[in-house]
């Protein structure tokens, strides 16, 4: 059995555990012998041996006896994730060896995917952590290092390019890019997991929520960067069109999740913009809801006088568009938060009439 559910954390950073209570209570009703459980949620250290465990022995029988316990954190990205489903190599902890060996034969043969055994439960737990936590850390150095490059009017894509081409350990340094925020079920949650649970054993850990900081605040730092484009075009943000492109938390999903483009619109609708919205792959009813704007259904009815476009998720659908040929307004001024639009594309747009600005562009 493989048991994929929600696992949120609450305002206090603390671990809601209700789902994996529900649904251990529900198997211990249903477990025979022999059988093995596999959870994939990611959860705080020692959840499946010191939760999800007695939940599951209830039903009478023995964890490790009478059937198997197993910790392999999902790993797969949004938008990707068929595609991974049989390249990324499938974490194994085991409460013991026996059980970690059968839970990596289930991967390894059924699925054909390379498997990454550790000793413990505990180990695996962590590393499904270590590795959101690596990403929001690194994201947050790249959203600095963009606020750090715009001082010096330095693009921070050719930083990051030039920075990530010397050799570092077993590969590479690789500072992320930097962009609009940080959105999704994942990154936005995990890195507070890791300092609630270092917390309550009497570490401070530091890094999980800086990051967490400076992720959080990039959808206001994007706002900020409209209002200095209307500003440099001589325009109040009050009563200036803003067309927001791309509503998703990443590109080329619909998913809608955490995403930071809701802070960027309510920042520039409390300022008192028309703030138009378009977004060809998130569901409507569910931006209307969590917007609180109806989106509208093509590119050009969003735009049309647009004082500023800002495209904060550059789905397929907008790569091929001809933006000197959507009706803006004269001057428009097109904000880059997640398009990461080459120099040539950028220079074809300032001779187009755009003004162009990215984060630390």
């Amino acid at each position: 059995m493989l048991v994929a559910v929600g696992t949120p954390v609450r305002q206090d950073g603390s671990f809601d555990d209700r789902q994996l209570v529900a649904v251990g209570s529900a198997l211990s009703a249903h477990l025979r012998p022999g059988q093995l459980v596999v959870l994939k949620s990611t959860v705080p250290p020692g959840s499946t041996r010191g939760l999800l465990r007695p939940l599951l022995e209830r039903s009478g029988l023995v964890a490790g006896v009478d059937f198997g316990l197993a910790f392999c954190p999902e790993r797969l990205a949004e938008g990707t994730a068929m595609a991974e489903l049989r390249t990324l190599p499938i974490v194994v902890g085991g409460l013991d060896a026996e059980t970690a060996a059968v839970a990596a034969a289930f991967w390894s043969r059924g699925l054909g995917v390379e498997t990454v055994p550790m000793d413990t439960l505990e180990a695996a737990e962590i590393t499904k952590l270590a590795d959101n936590w690596w990403i929001d850390l690194n994201i947050a150095l790249g959203n600095e290092l963009a606020k750090f490059c715009d001082l010096f009017g330095v693009d921070v894509l050719d930083v990051i390019g030039a920075a990530n081409a010397i050799p570092k350990g077993a590969s590479t340094v690789n500072i992320l890019r930097p962009s609009v925020g940080v959105g999704g079920s994942c990154l936005t949650k995990d890195p507070w997991m890791v300092w609630r649970a270092a917390r309550e054993r009497g570490l401070d850990i530091r890094t999980a929520p800086t990051a967490r900081e400076v992720n959080a605040g990039m959808p206001a730092w994007t706002a900020r960067i409209v209002r200095e484009e209307l500003a440099a075009a001589g325009k109040d943000v009050a009563g200036a069109t803003v067309a927001v492109l791309g509503l998703a938390f990443k590109n080329d999903t619909g998913d809608l999740r955490e995403t930071p483009t809701v802070g960027v619109v309510e920042e520039l609708v409390a300022d008192g913009a028309d703030v138009r919205l378009h977004d060809p792959l998130a569901d409507k009813l569910a931006v209307k809801e969590l917007f609180g704007i109806k989106p509208l259904p093509s590119i050009e009815e969003a735009v049309r006088d647009a004082d500023v476009v800002a495209v904060l998720a550059l789905h397929r659908e907008f790569g091929d568009v001809d933006l000197a040929a959507l009706p803006v307004a004269r001057g428009c001024r097109l904000v880059d938060g997640r398009a990461y639009f080459d120099r040539e594309r950028i220079a074809t747009l300032r001779a187009q009439g755009f003004g162009y600005r990215g984060i630390g562009r």
